[in-house]
């Protein structure tokens, strides 16, 4: 129908005419999809699901359902009203809200969280108390898209306070707070508000996806026996470091990284203890104790080669001096003692407290 309309009612030259004029508008329809690059523009979900509409208006028609992390097709944009129009994977089209999306900007700089950090070990697990979104940068005025849904379990990779009233650029740095006991009323620079610190953690899912999710969000994967001990402190992370046998079941025996009870401190931890397992009365006691640390993840756990005493589990931590200056410090584990290990000549620092028993103490 359409052939005999353009070939047989009109006369040639207002028939070219309107050959033209269509190709012209089918070129600025295209256009809205591709840009003048021809390129398509790309979008990702950044909550758990969401609904197409056939409409912007209060009573629409359902198209299908988007869910968290699916790549989108751009193919409008209604800017008074912040409403995009998509194709989703199965080719569903529709409208859906602008705050429900990421950008690729957003989408790359994820990919290259989960490069940068792909072979950095674990410094202890977490499960997610309730359905968090995942930061492409510590802070919650910052981009995120990925969701982790409640029980779900995530590996920690490190932590970073960020002060919750600063600009979201200073999240893009290590910003901790000064040495203080409580950094909770400093003012921030240039805000009139008081600095609020809140503990951020970059975490790595199941599916290797890296972000930072808010510190309170998370639940330390620890055992109650252990976790009891706790004294009124947090516990960072905790690493098994041994395994023993008691009734025909195996036991692990820990090194645990411990601090205060609130968020935004200067170092990660202050204070660590190893606990062992006492087989005669079929509980953890307490191996070694050391406060007054400024210490910093991650931990490094190995073993090595000591003369008589055989190959021994060590763990190396990274502890800051009251100059600032970073140094490592090696322990060695030989259930049930811990003693630190120093290289030839080398002089220990100046004195900590530490408790060290010959004998296992009760906790």
């Amino acid at each position: 129908m359409h052939h005999s309309y353009f070939s047989g009612r009109f006369s040639q030259p207002r028939a070219l005419f309107l050959v033209v004029a269509v190709a012209a508008i089918f070129v600025l329809l295209t256009g809205c999809t591709g840009g003048a690059s021809g390129k398509n523009e790309y979008v990702y979900v950044a909550v758990a699901d969401a609904s197409l509409r056939d409409r912007v208006a209060t009573v629409y028609n359902k198209t299908g359902t988007v869910h968290n992390g699916e790549k989108l097709v751009v193919l409008d944009r209604m800017q008074n009203k912040r409403f995009v129009r998509v194709r989703a994977p199965h080719g569903e089209e529709g409208w859906l809200q602008e705050r429900y999306l990421a950008d690729q900007g957003t989408f790359d700089q994820f990919q290259r969280l989960a490069e940068q950090f792909k072979s950095t070990p674990a410094q202890g697990t977490a499960m997610i108390e309730q359905q968090v979104k995942v930061h492409v940068l510590p802070g919650r005025k910052t981009g995120f898209m990925y969701m982790l849904d409640e029980k779900q379990k995530v590996t920690l990779l490190e932590r970073r306070p960020v002060d919750r009233n600063a600009p979201v650029a200073s999240a893009a740095r290590d910003d901790r707070p000064k040495d203080s006991d409580d950094s909770s009323d400093d003012e921030t620079p240039g805000n009139n508000q008081p600095s609020i610190w809140e503990d951020w953690w970059l975490v790595r899912d199941a599916q290797q996806r890296i972000g930072w999710v808010l510190g309170r969000a998370l639940y330390l994967d620890v055992p109650d026996q252990v976790a009891q001990y706790a004294e009124g402190q947090r516990i960072v992370a905790a690493f098994p470091l041994d395994d023993v046998e008691d009734q025909g079941k195996k036991v692990s025996e820990y090194l645990v990284l411990l601090t205060e009870p609130k968020d935004g401190m200067p170092y990660d931890y202050n204070q660590i203890r190893v606990f062992t397992w006492n087989m005669r009365k079929h509980r953890y006691e307490t191996a070694y104790r050391e406060r007054n640390l400024a210490g910093t993840l991650p931990v490094a756990l190995g073993s090595q080669e000591f003369e008589k005493e055989g190959t021994l589990r060590t763990f190396t931590l990274h502890l800051k001096d009251k100059d600032g200056s970073l140094r490592e410090q090696m322990y060695k584990f030989r259930p049930p003692m811990v003693h630190k290990v120093y290289a030839a000549g080398q002089e220990p620092p100046g004195k900590t407290r530490a408790k060290a028993t010959s004998s296992r103490s009760t906790t």
